[in-house]
């Protein structure tokens, strides 16, 4: 279903054989200069002792962000790169296995988790017409007067497009296809990701188990410290983990336990001025289509903490690192993800 909700601060809201061939993925070398990494090397990464000071794409790094992606320990956009989100879905998934979290990878970490896949994690993808068939926007206005002219918050090029179908950054979907134009019947190569939940399983009929339905996840938790999201079963088993943004200090998130009431694909959003986004000159309220690039993404689960939700953003490579407007944001994937798990009645928690 789609639909209108009303959003805090202001708003309504089997795989092809792997390519071996030798790919032009960049990585630091010094000042002798780059070197290249080809699919092989990272679906054959193994874990070295020490390696955690090596900077920018590692092969190591990039296979086990994609296998924690498979498990539900998202580690947000699959950059190949360490950072925060990527040593929190590390620390859940360790967690979940009694090993004690150490925010990094781990021998003990690697060989669990190695050994829940046995095949290749970068694989080959023909683009189909429905892949790059747009329409594409050249760009997404800033302000949101300019963003209401549009008659849709589109894509705006068929590696946006893609990189969320297979939750990587654009840039590492480059620079793993330099040579690609991203038109159909290209083969290029992509993450085995986590499938992503056909529309139908996104309904407001999916009520939780608690309530006498059968969606999975009875209970989420919502960690404002660590900036994670994690849904549980009725047994109190971990069924994911996501990387969230939160809140901010000036318009913070909610406290205490909620439910959620609605859900909505695709949702519109309204922009109340009266509670003054920075950067934002409206002076009435501003109605913004629906679309992945719309402000709340492609998904607003709706709270009974009036006017607060948890939905997608345009922007995926900033979830859990920057601030929120005061709602639980995360990449378009992982709150459809979660959506398809999820239904009313469904228990929200706030944590410290």
């Amino acid at each position: 279903m789609s639909g209108r909700v009303q959003h805090r601060f202001g708003g309504f809201v089997r795989w092809p054989a792997v390519l071996a061939a030798a790919l032009p993925l960049l990585l630091p070398a010094g000042p002798a200069g780059a070197v290249a990494l080809t699919a092989g090397q990272v679906n054959e990464a193994a874990f070295k002792e020490g390696a955690s000071a090596q900077e920018g794409v590692d092969p190591a790094v990039l296979r086990a962000q994609i296998l924690l992606d498979r498990l539900r320990f998202s580690p947000g956009s699959i950059d190949g790169r360490r950072g925060e989100n990527f040593s929190k879905a590390l620390d859940a998934f360790a967690t979940a296995n009694g090993l004690k979290p150490a925010g990094d990878l781990t021998r003990e970490v690697w060989d669990l988790l190695v050994a829940t896949w046995a095949e290749p994690v970068l694989v080959t993808r023909r683009i189909g017409k429905d892949d790059v068939k747009g329409p594409f926007l050249d760009k997404i206005p800033k302000d949101y007067e300019d963003m209401a002219e549009l008659k849709t918050l589109a894509y705006t090029s068929p590696e946006e497009a893609l990189g969320e179908q297979f939750h990587v950054s654009p840039t590492l979907l480059k620079a793993l296809n330099p040579k690609a134009q991203f038109e159909a019947g290209e083969e290029i190569i992509v993450p085995a990701a986590r499938p992503d939940p056909k529309p139908a399983q996104i309904t407001n009929r999916n009520v939780a188990e608690t309530e006498g339905g059968n969606a999975p996840v009875t209970r989420i938790e919502v960690d404002k410290t660590r900036k994670a999201l994690r849904a549980f079963d009725k047994d109190g088993r971990l069924l994911a983990t996501y990387p969230a943004s939160v809140g901010s200090e000036e318009k913070p998130a909610p406290s205490g336990r909620f439910e959620i009431k609605a859900i909505a694909r695709n949702p519109t959003y309204t922009y109340n001025p009266d509670y003054g986004f920075k950067g934002q000159k409206a002076k009435g309220k501003v109605e913004i289509a629906a679309g992945p690039n719309n402000p709340v993404g492609a998904v607003w689960l709706d709270l009974t903490a009036e006017s607060y939700g948890i939905h997608g953003t345009p922007e995926p490579e900033r979830v859990g690192k920057t601030a929120s407007h005061g709602c639980i944001r995360l990449t378009n994937w992982d709150v459809k993800d979660l959506a398809s798990m999820v239904g009313k009645g469904t228990v929200v928690e706030f944590v410290e």
